[in-house]
């Protein structure tokens, strides 16, 4: 449940705080979705409006950054809207690599459109990939706004699965090159897409994990699992 506090004027810092934070995301996904899309259907006009996006992202990354920062010095908070404060400085962070990622992905998309052999490039696995990790994305926007700590273990496992495709294709495209060299440009292009996606999901699962460390206290990156037969709980 989403902390409500008896002083209005912070309520509405916080608010503003959030929705920044969202609006941001929201942009985000977009551009990650137009830039898997540009890779996919060769459309380079996609690829000019993630550019554009990409302007756009930055302004509302120094945006809210200033507003955290205004909550900082002018509300000192501490406690849970400390870590919120703080998990939400976090979270725009990482929305803006995930912003960088996809113009790496876009610029990808210019150099395959060159390949004369496309139909030999693992175009629709890509997709479904980058399909998990823009459902990643969601879920854990999603997570921020409702203060939902169980989405993290979800985003977790979901992140392991992309890892573990991202072996995958790896490993088919280096069988690729190493088969025909006239495919080694649009292969290591291949790879780099691959790359970027897979880092876009551990972006998501950052995010949900601020998430445990505003609402339980728990930092996530150092929470150990309890070695006790039966359990599964991280130790706090």
């Amino acid at each position: 449940m989403v902390h409500e506090h008896t002083l209005k004027a912070f309520d509405v810092d916080i608010d503003g705080m959030r929705s920044a934070v969202m609006t941001m995301g929201g942009l985000v996904e977009k551009q990650f979705t137009r830039s898997i899309d540009a890779v996919r259907h060769a459309d380079l006009s996609l690829v000019s409006q993630v550019l554009i996006d990409e302007r756009t992202v930055n302004q509302l990354h120094l945006q809210s950054d200033l507003l955290c920062n205004q909550i900082l010095a002018r509300r000192q908070p501490f406690a849970v809207d400390l870590r919120e404060v703080i998990a939400a400085i976090h979270t725009v962070n990482d929305l803006e690599r995930i912003g960088d990622e996809a113009k790496k992905i876009a610029f990808k998309a210019r150099h395959l459109d060159a390949y004369s052999q496309r139909g030999r490039l693992p175009l629709e696995r890509v997709h479904q990939m980058a399909e998990v990790v823009r459902d990643m994305l969601g879920k854990s926007l999603d997570s921020f706004l409702r203060h939902d700590t169980r989405r993290a273990n979800e985003l977790a496992a979901q992140d392991a699965s992309v890892d573990a495709i991202r072996d995958e294709l790896l490993q088919e495209l280096l069988v690729t090159m190493s088969s025909d060299p006239g495919s080694v440009t649009a292969g290591m292009d291949m790879v780099f897409v691959v790359q970027s996606i897979e880092r876009v999901g551990d972006h998501a699962k950052n995010i949900a994990e601020y998430v445990v460390h505003v609402v339980d206290g728990v930092d996530m990156r150092h929470a150990v699992r309890d070695p006790a037969p039966g359990t599964d709980k991280a130790t706090r």
